[in-house]
């Protein structure tokens, strides 16, 4: 009996095994005749400008990192494209979503929201956002008054005028018998020492009357010392945090946007990326309607993808805008394509092969001078 029973169990075993293959042999058959109806006409490849990665050449002709990619692994599969350019980023997504593309072309981040609606091929290209501000022109005064008006320096100048009560209280407690500079009332006491020591820390107090005692004096002149090495300090201080905003303006960072009027492009990842962070912003249609109104200084700050703006910024706005040093929020760039689309799998080989070749070096330096 229980032979019977382990021979049943084997022979259901070989049973579901076969039933898998036949399967998984059906499904690949499936795919492959997918893939070969597919490739059997004119693949419609969907783009949008994003120079340097997709943008039209003296000729009419469509150019860029992305578009020489795709017509790399177009040529070596035979396949036969045409493009079609939309205006916007989510009129892209869109027409690959409702089958109009076949396959988008462009310069796409990879977000998780875009995911739940389509696919994307292998990434090929690793990038951030980066951040623009105005170059030149007047200075602005808003950091300035946002540096005096911070809480570390006033904490810092009420520190030094309580130190400055303080010394002026043990002075005048000294010499209010001995001296009659700091004699009389309280009141008159207490504000003439003050007002001695308050002058003292600005090293202006000669010609002023000083305490005559032993221990007034010796008071006196730990405080002229003290007041010596603070002052120094606080002016340093002050003075390196002013020359900074002055010559680097209002952002330095990611952490500065929110202090800032802020634009970006409606619709780009930027939107998802500045929301995170609880940044808002003004839209803009485009990158150079952006960059255009922070030339003429309708924002502080313009944030989007940094190989895109740096190559705008660089082309039309040289000499009115520049990049700074902080890249945030990593992206990939990648080719997009409907769900379930059978030109995935080959795609995602030939980019892998790609851009682990030559060929793909030699195209980033061409475009953007680096590899």
């Amino acid at each position: 009996m229980a032979q019977f029973a382990r021979d049943l169990l084997q022979r259901a075993l070989m049973a579901a095994s076969m039933l898998f293959a036949l399967v998984a042999g059906n499904s690949g058959v499936a795919a492959q005749t997918a893939l070969d109806t597919l490739l059997a006409r004119e693949i419609v490849v969907g783009t949008k400008e994003a120079a340097p990665f997709a943008m039209k050449g003296p000729d009419g002709n469509w150019i860029g990192i992305s578009i020489d990619l795709w017509r790399k692994i177009a040529d070596e599969k035979k396949i036969r494209y045409r493009f079609v350019e939309t205006e916007t980023v989510p009129e892209l997504i869109a027409g690959v979503v409702e089958g109009k593309f076949d396959v988008a072309v462009a310069a796409l981040t990879v977000t998780a929201a875009r995911e739940e609606i389509l696919e994307f091929s292998a990434p090929f290209y690793t990038t951030g956002l980066g951040i623009a501000i105005a170059s030149g022109g007047l200075a602005n005064w808003a950091p300035v008054w946002r540096a005096l008006t911070s809480f570390n320096f006033l904490q810092s100048v009420f520190a030094l005028i309580g130190l400055a009560l303080l010394v002026g209280l043990v002075v005048w407690f000294f010499e209010r018998r001995s001296n009659e500079e700091f004699g009389g009332s309280v009141a008159k006491g207490l504000s003439t020492s003050v007002w001695w020591t308050t002058v003292a820390m600005t090293q202006r107090a000669i010609g002023q009357a000083g305490p005559r005692t032993m221990p007034g004096r010796f008071v006196a002149m730990l405080w002229m010392v003290a007041s010596i090495i603070a002052i120094a300090v606080f002016t340093a201080g002050i003075t390196s945090a002013l020359t900074v905003r002055q010559l680097q303006g209002n952002v330095q960072g990611v952490t500065d946007l929110s202090q800032v009027k802020v634009g970006a492009v409606k619709g780009s990842s930027t939107e998802e990326a500045l929301a995170r962070i609880r940044v808002s912003f003004t839209p803009y249609t485009n990158a150079r309607d952006g960059l255009q109104a922070l030339r003429s200084r309708q924002i502080d700050a313009f944030v989007y993808d940094r190989p895109l703006m740096a190559w705008i910024a660089n082309q039309d706005f040289r000499s009115s805008v520049q990049l700074i040093d902080a890249t945030f929020d990593p992206q990939n760039y990648a080719f997009a394509l409907p769900a379930g689309s059978p030109l995935r799998k080959p795609l995602n080989v030939a980019i892998l092969q790609a851009v682990q070749s030559r060929w793909w070096d030699d195209t980033l330096f061409r475009y953007i001078g680096s590899r």
